[in-house]
């Protein structure tokens, strides 16, 4: 019989299991990371098999590497909820923008697809060109969207979709003259 781990061992199992999953998921060599983060690269391999664990400063290390803050290895998700409601759903902003969001998808740091409902008013201006890890969905519910990737745009009406690979430099903008609608999946960033 396997005795039990104990909560110290299972914890630095939990955060080698993350720092691995999450080094995997950008594509990164352990050597490249070990060096970008300033230890060795034997050092991280335990690590990330949960047989050794970190200090503070080698954590930050390694978060820096992986462009995460710590707390994206040590905070413990929040209930795990596989169901939410229409009526809890509460759409938010930033202030560089005039989308608004409604997360569909219960906050965890496991959660390898993330799902959201974007409100986007009429005559909104195209978005930054971005990048990063990963890969979207979009599925257009009402109105009309310009979706850029690559510098070719594309134009989405009701019922349209699009999935690519976040690393294809993308963009999108409300080119129809009332709201559009649309929901976003895809992976959650990871900084």
């Amino acid at each position: 019989m396997v005795p039990p781990l104990d909560k110290k061992a299972s914890a630095a199992l939990a955060i080698g299991s993350k720092i691995r999953a999450l080094r995997q998921r950008l594509k990164r060599t352990l050597d490249e990371t070990a060096k970008a983060a300033g230890i060795s690269k034997p050092f991280l391999s335990q690590v990330e098999r949960g047989q050794a664990t970190p200090s503070i400063t080698s954590l930050v290390g390694i978060a820096q590497a992986l462009g995460v803050t710590v707390q994206y290895f040590v905070e413990t998700p929040t209930e795990a909820k596989s169901v939410c409601r229409g009526d809890d759903l509460k759409f938010f902003g930033f202030a560089d923008s005039a989308n608004l969001f409604g997360r569909l998808t219960n906050l965890s740091v496991d959660r390898k697809l993330e799902a959201i409902l974007v409100r986007m008013p009429a005559g909104q201006q195209p978005s930054e060109v971005t990048t990063h890890a990963g890969e979207e969905f979009l599925y257009v519910m009402s109105g009309q969207i310009a979706l850029t990737l690559e510098g070719t745009t594309f134009i989405l009406q009701a019922g349209d979709t699009a999935h690519y690979e976040s690393t294809v430099p993308h963009a999108w903008a409300n080119t129809a003259g009332e709201e559009t609608v649309l929901v976003w999946v895809g992976t959650p960033r990871l900084f």
